[in-house]
């Protein structure tokens, strides 16, 4: 089965059980992208009532059936492989949007053909005010691979007062909403399926990024998400999907000269992470991380073939990408007080001056 759209974007919302979320959420969807895109539901094998509402509440919307849960990744990548537009736009089911809120971002991809990938300004559903914490403003990496944004440092989210409104070359764009071209992705080779969920984003990104290809936040567009409709934060699935996955991204992507030392902090810092889980009595977690390093242990080696074509095709072997900041964030949060982006950029311009 092939959808084709003379749309410019096809909108494609990843769908699990998830019912609920599209009576909520789908009516702005449809509005909001207007002639802009073209919506499409892709179905992960949901076992509610997901096919009825979509077919008969909202006939303007495509239904792709994928048979059975994928997952995250690989459910994108088997559902963008059945469509054809010359841009993807990802859009996770918990997302509002706002009347044309697509056309920034494509005006800006028209315009600037070096341009992968773009997301919006990503806020709360629940609190228009605030940035929410999958992607706020547009994401970026420290040197140990732990990912922030403009407008969330680890758990310190910011309020929106403007601060992060013009356009920003990003390491990562969030995939709650993510515009990529339709070749990029392709050349890409889309989302790795072995993550699940959690993270691919920023490992597809990091990869663009290596190639010379630009990311950006385009928050002239703007979208409400709810997140945290999978998993909760504090869940061991979600704890271990996060910590494997991380270091699946860090040995497939980290440049020759840094992987050796790189690999071996963050061992440290993971050990230090699970003694804190296990000391505050939460022993689930303690156990997700202790599995998630054995689990990228045991499937290290077949991840080097990618390692040996990512490194193959970067520019520089990788190493020149600024949005991957040079500096420990959980040194600055947690010994230095760094609770926003902002002074997150003051305290590294300052140690690129000494």
């Amino acid at each position: 089965m092939t959808i084709k759209t003379d749309r410019k974007v096809a909108v494609v919302i990843l769908n699990w059980n998830g019912a609920a979320m599209m009576r909520r959420f789908l009516p702005s969807v449809v509005e909001g992208t207007g002639t802009d895109g073209a919506v499409i539901v892709a179905d992960n094998g949901s076992t509610d009532d997901s096919e009825s509402c979509v077919t008969k509440e909202f006939p303007e919307v495509a239904w792709l059936p994928l048979g059975e849960n994928y997952g995250f990744a690989e459910g994108y990548n088997r559902a963008l492989a059945q469509v054809e537009a010359p841009y993807f736009l990802l859009l996770n089911s918990d997302v509002e949007v706002g009347a044309h809120w697509l056309r920034p971002m494509i005006d800006f991809m028209e315009a600037h053909p070096d341009v992968a990938a773009c997301q919006p300004k990503l806020c709360a559903q629940r609190d228009h005010g605030s940035f929410e914490y999958a992607g706020a403003a547009g994401g970026f990496i420290d040197r140990y691979g732990y990912p922030f944004c403009r407008g969330r440092i680890l758990e310190s989210v910011e309020r929106d007062e403007g601060q992060y409104d013009s356009v920003c070359d990003l390491f990562w764009a969030t995939g709650a909403a993510l515009l990529i071209r339709r070749e990029d992705w392709e050349r890409a080779g889309g989302l790795d399926g072995r993550f699940f969920a959690h993270q691919e984003e920023i490992d597809l990104c990091w990869r663009l990024r290596a190639r010379g290809r630009r990311v950006v936040c385009v928050p002239q567009s703007v979208a409400y998400h709810v997140g945290g409709g999978t998993l909760d934060a504090g869940n061991p699935r979600k704890t271990f999907l996060n910590f494997r996955n991380n270091l699946f991204m860090l040995y497939k992507n980290l440049p020759a000269a840094e992987i050796g030392w790189v690999m071996g902090v963050r061992k440290w810092l993971d050990w230090v992470a699970a003694l804190k889980f296990l000391l505050s009595g939460d022993v689930k977690n303690f156990r997700a991380v202790v599995k998630a390093r054995k689990e990228f242990a045991r499937r290290r080696a077949e991840f080097y073939a990618d390692r040996q074509h990512n490194l193959a095709l970067s520019v520089d072997g990788g190493q020149n990408i600024p949005e991957r900041m040079n500096c420990s964030l959980l040194f600055l949060y947690y010994a230095k007080g760094v609770r926003t982006f902002s002074a997150l950029l003051r305290h590294v311009g300052k140690a690129k001056r000494k």
